[in-house]
């Protein structure tokens, strides 16, 4: 493939960005989920994934800033059909976190079929994408949070909403671990993110795109549509360092102006503290859940934006959707969603 400083438009390729990250309890074990080309975002950009390039499940142990497992996740060209070969390498200990290493390839098939091996499950290919969203209620709380001014209420009608992502389609990869892999057996506290990178000069790999919980980039990066915040390309052990002021005061100028923190500036540094570094934590074996009270994986039905919002304003809001508006997303069994 053509290096990624030879093609100057190659970060706005939407094959390279992550739409959403989803950790949860599946059949066999855990179920490591990321989604990418949203076609409600690009509905004109190219399908399929972005040959060459990598998509990386990062996996720490709880305690631990590099982590210590990488799924690495590769394709080939698409064929005259639109399939792709696919290769799943996996990567331990100190090569975890190195990209020249090759690591040990675990299996190989292509999109659109459910490839096992060695206590992995791999389905790749075209979903319907199971978030839903009202972008009309993004666009109000997002204004509202840019300019630490007062949440437009009544520009929001709840009764009314609408998922702006229905009928939408996203590229998926489904990974699923059993319970024997060290890293991941029942019980154990583990943090999760993801990566997309591409081939740069030198035989270095440039991140383009990450993703730990969910409404990150939509709510406090929402106009970074050409990748070039270095949030990007950041590790996350170095999230606190570099964001969490950034955070800590959009937060903080929010609730004063909206009056819902007796203590402004001591409650955007606890909602900093609670999101950084930007992974999700999950209890390994236990039922995933990304909610109000309970922060523990993420699961398809979970309502993240509505988390989120209510989040940063430090009061319950109701985004008008539920689970149910999704419904025929999702699946019982592997690979847990719908085929497009």
């Amino acid at each position: 493939m053509s290096y990624f400083t030879d093609k100057p438009l190659a970060p706005q390729n939407g094959q390279l960005c992550i739409d959403d990250l989803y950790v949860f309890d599946g059949e066999r074990g855990t179920v490591l989920m990321m989604n990418v080309n949203s076609s409600a975002v690009r509905p004109d950009t190219e399908r399929g994934f972005h040959p060459g390039a990598r998509y990386e499940f990062k996996i720490h142990h709880e305690t631990d800033k590099i982590e210590g497992l990488t799924y690495r996740v590769a394709f080939g060209d698409p064929d005259q059909g639109g399939r792709q070969s696919v290769t799943l390498h996996a990567l331990r200990n100190s090569d975890a976190s190195t990209d020249s290493a090759a690591g040990i390839l675990v299996v190989a098939g292509r999109t659109g079929e459910v490839v096992s091996g060695d206590g992995i499950r791999l389905w790749t290919g075209r979903i319907m994408d199971p978030f839903f969203i009202d972008l009309d209620q993004l666009t109000t709380v997002n204004e509202a949070l840019r300019d630490g001014t007062r949440l437009d209420w009544e520009a929001w009608h709840p009764d009314e909403a609408r998922n702006s992502c229905a009928g939408s389609i996203v590229e998926c990869i489904v990974l699923e671990v059993i319970r024997n892999e060290p890293l991941l057996r029942d019980g154990a506290r583990v943090r999760i993110w993801c990566t997309t990178k591409v081939a740069a000069e030198g035989g270095q790999w440039r991140p383009v795109t990450r993703a730990g919980q969910p409404m990150m980039w939509p709510i406090f990066w929402p106009t970074d549509a050409d990748f070039t915040n270095p949030a990007n390309a950041r590790h996350p052990r170095d999230d606190v360092r570099n964001a969490s002021s950034e955070i800590a005061a959009k937060v903080a100028r929010f609730v004063a102006a909206n009056r819902t923190a007796a203590d402004p500036e001591s409650y955007g540094r606890s909602v900093a503290e609670l999101i950084l570094p930007d992974m999700l934590s999950y209890r390994v074996g236990s039922p995933a859940s990304f909610g109000f009270a309970v922060r523990n994986g993420r699961a398809l039905r979970d309502n993240a934006p509505e988390v989120m919002f209510s989040l940063v304003l430090n009061k319950a809001i109701t985004s008008g959707l539920t689970a149910e508006t999704a419904e025929g997303t999702r699946s019982t069994s592997f690979p847990y969603v719908v085929p497009a």
